[in-house]
């Protein structure tokens, strides 16, 4: 059942059949049904997720009751808080599943371990952790000098097959912009021959 797991390991760092038996132990498969609750605001939350099939979303919700999607997890993503695995504190997000979803659950220790057997594990980790840095940077640079235009076309890059599968309002909030807002730039987009 982890093999979808281990091929993708296997294309990242130099992992053989053998080793992965070694490392694959505490690992398991969880399904989550759609809309079910991973993880509420204020747990400690101490595994990840590797998707590998279906879809998950991080947000919080303001005292106004608005919801701010903060990460989608479609196939081959990882999804994680990070102050509940790193540093044992309460989550300021929640974590569902938008679609029925099939996720490797990660222990928060896991990497560490599995570097006592593969090494590059760790770079493997750097690699993930600093990619999430990046992504992170270049979501709160375009959430505050892009245009909203600008927001769409880059959450169709980042996320080439998302928009038939979730609802406008969601990647409204994802945008940081009213449906409405989205609305017309979609329209905008069809007026200047753009399919998305």
């Amino acid at each position: 059942m982890l093999e979808q797991f281990k091929a993708y390991l296997q294309n990242k760092v130099a992992l053989t059949d053998e080793q992965f038996a070694l490392i694959s132990d505490k690992l398991r498969i969880k399904t989550f049904e759609r809309n079910e609750m991973i993880l509420m605001k204020g747990e400690v939350s101490t595994h990840g997720y590797f998707v590998m099939s279906g879809l998950l979303r991080s947000y919080s919700i303001d005292s106004k009751g608005k919801t701010h999607i903060i990460q989608f997890a479609p196939e081959q993503w990882w999804l994680s808080d990070r102050n509940g695995m790193l540093f044992n504190e309460g989550s300021d997000f929640f974590i569902d599943a938008i679609e029925h979803t099939e996720a490797v659950v990660i222990p928060k220790d896991y990497i560490n371990e599995a570097a006592k057997v593969v090494p590059c594990m760790h770079d493997l980790n750097h690699t993930i952790l600093n990619n999430s840095i990046r992504f992170m940077q270049k979501r709160i640079n375009m959430l505050l000098s892009a245009t909203a235009e600008e927001r769409y076309l880059n959450f169709i890059k980042l996320y080439p097959n998302l928009t038939l599968r979730v609802p406008q309002w969601m990647i409204a909030s994802y945008l940081g912009i009213t449906p409405e807002s989205l609305s017309r730039v979609r329209k905008d987009l069809a007026h200047k021959h753009f399919k998305a």
